[in-house]
């Protein structure tokens, strides 16, 4: 109730102050709201690649990419923690022609932008293996406001940027839009898993970061986050088994979910590595032999590299029950599914991988993203304007 409450009054605040900025002369700006940061990324190299566009990027405090490298890009903190910068973002948000963000935000439900405002969903993730939106199964414990206020939001994506026709049929179904919304262009980061020199330059930097993973092979464990475990970084891999076993061999990159608030306590230095705050998932992603996960969307792009995956879902009934799964979990990932720490040593030791079974999901998954993706979505979003300007 206190926290359905604080969400309306920040709601009107916000709505007031867009009204007003609304008054303000539209602009040929672009900007972008940003949690995640990494399509955004590449998306802005594209746009500012082809076109002279203001362009205006809106942090939220979870976004860990640095977007301050060109001059010509305005990087404001959109958090109210920033009071003066929540109320610019505001204003950019009310004047600019284009709005693209990549996660769930619920100001759109009382932005009405201007007519001739296109409004895109970059979403965070190129898959999805847990329910999400309107098919989330805690849903049921929200109220008919908050629900309403979903619904709002989603009716506002003119577009939603899809890799893959089975993630086109999950958006259609988890935000209630048909699927003209779909913009089949593909994932704008996936293009680095196409770019061998960016590939190696990420390794070499990873590599420098952490001397322990120079002549050893890697293996990065990262969990999705639990809802009611969110304040304690205590995980459920029994690191002592995996150290004795594997500790000579091979380096553990542990990178827990941004949502985690608690500090990880590292036992093993010499064999665990804590990569959480590491600015690039991706470049992490390159120097890693074999993954560990359970219901992140790390996969998804992870099977580009035709590496081998465990998926560690010690609580596979309990989240099945909480979150739901939009289809079969242990038929849809792509490698061994194990309940303990004894599992994965086994499933390691044993080399128990079909790397067949992966390229074909990273095929299924990835259709439309084959390394133009980024340049493909400015094409389709902005060629088309910029024709029927010359025009005039």
């Amino acid at each position: 109730m206190v926290r359905e409450l604080a969400i309306s009054l920040y709601l009107f605040v916000f709505r007031i102050l867009f009204n007003i900025f609304k008054l303000f002369p539209q602009k040929k700006k672009t900007s972008f709201v940003t949690s995640f940061g990494d399509n955004v990324l590449y998306t802005v190299n594209a746009l500012e690649e082809k076109y002279s566009e203001e362009i205006v990027i809106l942090k939220t405090n979870q976004c860990q990419v640095d977007f301050n490298d060109n001059d010509g890009r305005t990087v404001v903190h959109f958090d109210l923690s920033h009071p003066f910068d929540w109320v610019r973002s505001i204003y950019h948000l009310a004047t600019s022609r284009m709005v693209f963000i990549d996660n769930y935000f619920g100001f759109l439900a009382v932005s009405r932008f201007h007519p001739h405002v296109t409004c895109i969903q970059l979403w965070h993730a190129a898959g999805a293996i847990k329910q999400f939106g309107l098919n989330d199964p805690s849903n049921q414990y929200r109220t008919k406001r908050a629900i309403d206020r979903f619904h709002k939001v989603y009716q506002r994506f003119d577009h939603v940027v899809v890799g893959s026709e089975k993630m086109a049929d999950i958006f259609k179904e988890s935000f209630g839009l048909d699927d003209d919304r779909m913009l089949r262009t593909g994932i704008p980061r996936t293009d680095f898993y196409y770019e061998e020199s960016a590939k190696a330059v990420a390794k070499s930097a990873l590599k420098q970061a952490y001397p322990s993973i120079y002549r050893r092979r890697v293996i990065l464990y990262a969990p999705t986050f639990r809802d009611n475990n969110l304040e304690s970084a205590n995980i459920k891999l029994d690191i002592e088994r995996l150290y004795r076993a594997f500790k000579d061999d091979y380096t553990l990159l542990l990178r827990l979910h941004p949502a985690i608030q608690g500090v990880f306590v590292n036992e093993h230095p010499e064999f665990v590595v804590d990569v959480s705050a590491y600015p690039d998932i991706h470049h992490v992603l390159v120097g890693t032999d074999i993954l560990i996960t359970d219901y992140s969307s790390i996969p998804f792009e992870f099977s580009l590299l035709e590496k081998p995956m465990i998926f560690f879902a010690y609580d596979l009934d309990e989240y099945k029950e909480t979150r739901g799964f939009g289809e079969d979990y242990e038929k849809l990932v792509p490698g061994p599914v194990v309940k303990d720490t004894d599992g994965v040593i086994e499933v390691i030791k044993q080399d128990q991988f079909d790397l067949r079974r992966v390229n074909n999901f990273a095929q299924e998954w990835n259709e439309y993203s084959h390394g133009d993706s980024s340049k493909r979505l400015i094409e389709a979003l902005y060629d088309q304007e910029h024709a029927s300007h010359q025009n005039h």
